[in-house]
């Protein structure tokens, strides 16, 4: 048979398998984000909060969860993105990556990936909340386009490409706003942060 046949078939199975890269996502003055740090911010700024942190729950130290700063001057501290498969520089819009919390330090001594936790199945619990941990072995994220004339971005966790759950935002009992899986999504936008270096400083935070 014709060599050209099988070349022209592993090239499509190429294809096939590594899709097309989606638009790339924007930070709010229009910017490519490539690589590098970027606060996390509501979409519409105000007494909502401000820029994500990390905290603990409860009686347990560790690990941290993702939390809201409680005044919107606040930006709290900035993420990276990583892993995306598609080959290319810019971070796409719809590809599973992973985020990670450009903090050096924090007291649980451990990675800042998001993550979210697993539960045994009789316990009684509140919400899914993200936390900072180990590198996901249970899914990926995804930033996906707000289409509507102010723009912006919310954030799935997928177990699998056709598997997401939106994350939002969740008030505890103490009042405070947490990241959690929902179906009302927490609509954000991403800002470059100016700092050359991450945060050196040990994150604790008891609430």
């Amino acid at each position: 048979m014709n060599p050209m046949f099988y070349f022209l078939l592993a090239l499509t199975a190429v294809l096939t398998m590594t899709g097309s890269p989606g638009k790339p996502v924007l930070d709010i003055h229009g910017d490519i984000i490539f690589d590098g740090s970027y606060y996390v911010l509501p979409r519409i700024s105000g007494p909502g909060g401000g820029g994500l942190t990390l905290s603990s729950r409860g009686d347990d130290w560790c690990p941290l969860y993702l939390k809201l700063e409680y005044s919107e001057v606040n930006m709290g501290i900035p993420v990276k993105f990583l892993d995306w498969r598609t080959k290319v520089a810019f971070v796409p819009e719809s590809a599973n990556l992973n985020i990670q919390m450009d903090v050096k330090a924090t007291i649980c001594g451990q990675s800042t990936y998001w993550y979210v936790p697993p539960v045994e199945p009789i316990t009684v619990i509140e919400a899914l909340f993200i936390a900072a941990g180990p590198k996901p072995s249970n899914g990926f994220f995804q930033i996906k386009k707000i289409k509507d004339a102010l723009g912006g971005y919310k954030i799935v966790f997928c177990v699998n490409n056709n598997d997401c759950s939106g994350i939002g935002i969740f008030v505890d009992k103490q009042g405070v706003r947490r990241l959690a899986l929902s179906s009302t999504p927490f609509e954000v936008r991403f800002m470059k942060a100016t700092e050359s270096e991450p945060s050196s400083k040990p994150i604790m935070s008891i609430i």
